[in-house]
């Protein structure tokens, strides 16, 4: 007979051993991986917080500089970016999915058989996209004359969407090393879900900052 209790977080089921006549608890603990990320990404969300910080007080300080520069920011092509970036956390989330339960590859040309490393190089397909029109648009301005040495407002967006585009980047690299490890492991286990899963979390992240920088460099300009 089985009898279950919950402590501090917990839960922990108290199993019977006939032939000892003993019981054990179980602990059913978090995955340290998948909390050392989420600590990590508190981290990285006080980082952006300051770079926030940094552009807003640089924006009050030259609002002149802000209105002229501003108005060369090609805000269709930012918008149409944007939704590229955001779709591929739907289909990395979709990867997670698959990862979850145990379907490294697709078994089937359905999308609804895909498994997790064909949603992983979709995913990482739009990211890819993502960072080629960030940099496209970065020589745009550059030739229009906004750099980061141009005023306030070159650094601030520079910087801004510049680390950005480092953690995007990261991303990237990421998914290659899950999809490399799947491919190198000899079976799919929850070493390798677990890893989906983590690189889900950071790449659902950089997608949420990518919104706010959005709104407040384009949308708010």
């Amino acid at each position: 007979m089985a009898d279950s209790t919950s402590f501090a977080g917990y839960d922990l089921s108290m199993s019977s051993t006939v032939a000892a006549g003993q019981t054990a608890p179980v602990i059913n603990r978090p995955s340290p991986t998948s909390v050392g990320t989420i600590v990590w990404l508190g981290s990285e969300v006080m980082f952006f917080a300051g770079l926030f910080a940094m552009y807003f007080s640089l924006r009050a300080n030259s609002p002149a500089i802000w209105e002229v520069d501003t108005a060369k920011l090609n805000v269709p092509f930012a918008l149409t970016n944007t939704i590229i970036l955001v779709l591929s956390s739907f289909t990395a989330q979709f990867g997670v999915f698959a990862a979850e339960r145990m379907q490294p590859r697709a078994t089937g040309l359905s999308p609804v058989k895909w498994g997790m490393v064909e949603w992983f190089f979709i995913s990482y397909f739009m990211g890819a996209v993502f960072v080629a029109g960030q940099a496209w648009e970065y020589a745009t301005l550059v030739s229009e004359g906004v750099s980061l040495s141009s005023n306030s407002y070159g650094s601030a967006f520079y910087i801004t969407t510049g680390f950005h585009a480092l953690h995007v980047t990261g991303g990237l690299i990421a998914f290659l090393l899950v999809i490399g490890k799947t491919f190198a492991a000899k079976k799919f286990g929850h070493y390798e879900a677990t890893s989906a899963i983590v690189v889900s979390y950071y790449w659902h992240f950089v997608d949420v900052v990518w919104i706010g920088l959005f709104l407040i460099i384009y949308v708010l300009k």
